[in-house]
């Protein structure tokens, strides 16, 4: 094997020894007899990807996924089972699992696919070693792919001066990811200062942004600075810009075209260099619709547009997200760590969290709070409302589905009425695949191993997320 050859750890005896030789040709091939072995391997070395043969004794294929994801999240496991249906293999998906071949497996398409999940986790791995080195990537606490898109348009942009329009529903850390932006460029040596558009009236937001001098207005009994000049060299924040007044809209186009203004009470002309991020929680283009958002204003703000996920579409992250905030509660108030169960990570990950990051940091300061003494969270400290997550909308045209008196094919009924969401999703997106995705509220690798999937039931093969190229 050369120098950086990948690595497999290779779980079980089922399958055929000569496809085994063939892969132990290509990669650094590590054994295992069994899953107790694989995990203290797991423990004590690193690969970069796991190939489990099913049957493995007293282990499911579920049970195995999970202790693999526990020990090593976002390591690709392959899984090989002779007996796996095409409804299995997306329930596999569903829980990670990189690829899962059904009945005789060729050595080529199994070696093309372990190349390619290794490849995938060595370009993450990487990434994520090379954040440690950027300070920003500490703001943002996530290892899902939504937030793996967030942390590429910060690593893109930060270097620029191109202005930010940052959208999300409240909560989602829109202004952490304004301060990430900031502190990824060359302005990252100044504070950046923030202002939210909607906390003031607009007689007292024009002087905020711009500044007034003495005798401007009644109670102007000096010069001040406005937020634009204390941004001068740095960056100025504006939260929730879409409740900005339609009057003063037009001056702050003026200040992102012409990079000057004049402080309240004063003709006196003030240039300022201050990069602009904005961030709303409202839908800037039916606002500009309705004429309460100027649309020269809503181009010139959204130069690169960024979406902040809602928790529900990042549940991956709660886990880390709770012991983030535990540790940072616990230094804050100065009492011994924390920490939380896998049960109630569980627990807190199936929530809907309609308020979501914000209202996870709160449900977690709650609890340290009641939990006194003890060292380990319970669900009984999370006083969390019922859970009254989206529900599903009902789709139009598309009749309830009775049982017939003789009944039916479950399991094809089921596949065919997925397989016509994806094409009517991929239709109405144009064939765009991340638009479909979303659309449908999946992430882009799973929408893409359900279509291979159809594409490979015929030969009892279903490809499963993360084999895509993105």
């Amino acid at each position: 094997m050369t120098e950086g050859s990948k690595r497999v750890l290779w779980i079980g005896h089922a399958g055929s020894h000569a496809v085994r030789e063939e892969v132990a040709r290509v990669f650094e091939l590590e054994a295992a007899a069994g899953v107790a072995e694989a995990l203290h391997f797991l423990a004590a070395s690193r690969v970069d990807a796991v190939v489990a043969c099913f049957p493995l004794p007293e282990w499911s294929t579920h049970e195995v996924l999970d202790e693999i994801r526990r020990m090593e999240p976002g390591l690709p496991v392959l899984v090989l089972d002779a007996g796996a249906t095409a409804s299995e293999a997306v329930r596999l998906a569903r829980m990670g699992a990189w690829q899962v071949f059904g009945g005789d497996v060729a050595p080529d398409p199994l070696i093309e696919e372990i190349e390619a999940a290794a490849e995938d986790y060595r370009m993450r791995r990487n990434d994520n070693r090379a954040g440690v080195h950027d300070p920003w990537r500490r703001l943002l606490v996530g290892e899902s792919r939504a937030m793996d898109d967030v942390c590429r348009v910060v690593r893109l942009v930060g270097p620029r001066r191109a202005t930010v329009l940052i959208t999300g529903e409240t909560g989602t850390g829109k202004e952490i990811a304004a301060r990430a932006i900031h502190m990824a460029g060359p302005r990252s040596n100044l504070p950046m200062v923030a202002v939210s558009c909607s906390a003031l009236p607009e007689s007292l937001l024009e002087g905020e942004l711009f500044g007034h001098v003495r005798g401007a207005f009644t109670g102007a009994v000096a010069n001040r600075l406005g937020r634009f000049e204390q941004a001068h060299n740095s960056t100025l924040f504006l939260d929730e810009v879409g409740e900005m007044p339609l009057e003063l809209q037009a001056k702050l186009l003026r200040v992102l075209q012409e990079r000057e203004f004049q402080r309240l009470g004063s003709s006196e002309t003030v240039r300022a260099d201050v990069r602009v991020i904005a961030a709303t929680n409202a839908d800037l283009a039916e606002r500009v619709r309705q004429g309460r958002f100027r649309e020269d204003l809503f181009y010139r703000l959204n130069v690169v547009p960024m979406r902040m996920p809602a928790l529900r579409d990042r549940t991956r992250d709660i886990p880390l997200l709770v012991c983030h905030f535990i540790d940072k509660i616990c230094r804050a108030e100065g009492i011994a760590p924390k920490r939380a169960g896998r049960d109630v990570l569980d627990w807190l990950s199936r929530y809907s969290w309609p308020g979501n990051v914000r209202q996870l940091e709160n449900a977690v300061e709650t609890a340290i709070a009641l939990s006194g003494d003890r060292a380990v969270l319970e669900a009984g400290d999370f006083p969390l409302a019922p859970d009254r997550g989206p529900k599903p909308s009902p789709v139009r045209g598309t009749p309830m589905i009775a049982v017939p008196d003789e009944g039916l094919d479950f399991e094809r009924t089921v596949n065919h009425i997925e397989r016509s969401l994806l094409e009517q999703a991929l239709r109405k997106a144009g064939g765009n695949k991340t638009a479909a995705a979303d659309m449908l509220r999946l992430k882009r690798t799973t929408l893409a191993a359900k279509l291979r999937s159809f594409e490979d039931a015929w030969q009892g093969t279903a490809t499963c997320a993360g084999s895509i190229v993105h």
